[in-house]
């Protein structure tokens, strides 16, 4: 099965003054905390780095944020609008950017709170603020790449105590959007176009399941860096179904080549339905950083 595809599949993400406090100092801290501060010749800190795919929830963190934030939504006609539409419209507003400083982003995996999201640099609030959907979107994903820091107090998100992630690119996308944004395989003509995002669909089912997926150990990180910037995945999951095989494993193993940067195989197992014949393919990352990126294209793996 060749790779004759390119990285970079992600979709691109779609982008009156008040007398409470003024968290940015606090923010401000927290990101400098979530710094690495490890020499470059000493060991890596372990988990320090965030890769994950999820959703992220806007809540008020107390009662006060919450009657402030519904005084200042009174000042604007809001006819026919949606709770969250409303809630989007306002937070939009540079005046009301205060507002959005104050509110608690909630990441989530799976559906169970994972991070507090803030942003290292202080012009990214409005990607925070396009992560509220203007409608109810099951199929909403959510891609945050920074720091982990310590975990959140309970006044930051209304008793939710999870690790702080400040994140340097937060991508928001639909889906279909990100399986339509996967190129068809070469030698696949339109025909076949709707068997290929049935295939690519189930191999990101399949990833974004596998248990404690939070995107926060080295492995994980991985996984979802592929799910979303590696289209040769998908085409492979193709090449396998149509063979009559299913994918049997997904595993990731530290590679001969790491020391001393962090590389992992990370490697695809299908099994002949019909045979039980297994054939593997693997494909090398580099995680020793914030941003993974790739170290050798996907082929066949043999055991050793």
């Amino acid at each position: 099965m060749s790779d004759n595809t390119q990285e970079e599949t992600l979709p691109n993400s779609s982008p009156l003054m008040s007398h409470s406090v003024d968290r940015t100092d606090e923010l401000q801290h927290v990101a400098s905390d979530a710094m690495p501060t490890t020499p470059s010749n000493s060991p890596r800190p372990a988990n320090i780095y965030v890769y994950a795919m999820g959703h992220v929830e806007p809540r008020f963190p107390n009662l006060t944020v919450e009657r402030e934030f519904a005084q200042v939504v009174g000042r604007y006609d809001t006819e026919g609008q949606t709770d969250m539409e409303t809630m989007h419209a306002v937070l939009s507003q540079r005046e009301n950017r205060y507002l959005v400083r104050q509110m608690c982003w909630l990441f989530s995996v799976e559906r169970l709170p994972t991070y507090v999201l803030i942003p290292r640099d202080q012009s990214d609030w409005d990607l925070l603020v396009d992560t509220i959907r203007t409608s109810n979107q099951s199929d909403d994903l959510e891609v945050v790449v920074g720091l982990r820091g310590p975990l959140a107090s309970p006044e930051r998100c209304g008793g939710v105590v999870v690790p702080v992630v400040a994140f340097d690119q937060l991508y928001s996308f639909q889906r279909d959007d990100l399986l339509a944004a996967i190129p068809i395989p070469e030698g696949v003509d339109e025909g076949d176009a709707e068997q290929f995002r049935r295939s690519a669909s189930e191999l990101l089912d399949r990833i974004m399941q596998i248990a404690d997926n939070s995107g926060s150990i080295d492995e994980h990180r991985a996984l979802n860096y592929l799910s979303v910037r590696y289209p040769a995945i998908y085409a492979t999951a193709l090449a396998a179904h149509r063979e009559e095989k299913s994918l049997s494993a997904v595993e990731v193993r530290p590679s001969r080549l790491g020391e001393p940067e962090v590389i992992l195989n990370v490697v695809f197992s299908y099994t002949h339905r019909r045979t039980d014949v297994t054939e593997k393919y693997f494909v090398r990352v580099n995680v020793s950083g914030e941003f993974p990126f790739l170290v050798s294209k996907l082929q066949p793996y043999y055991e050793r």
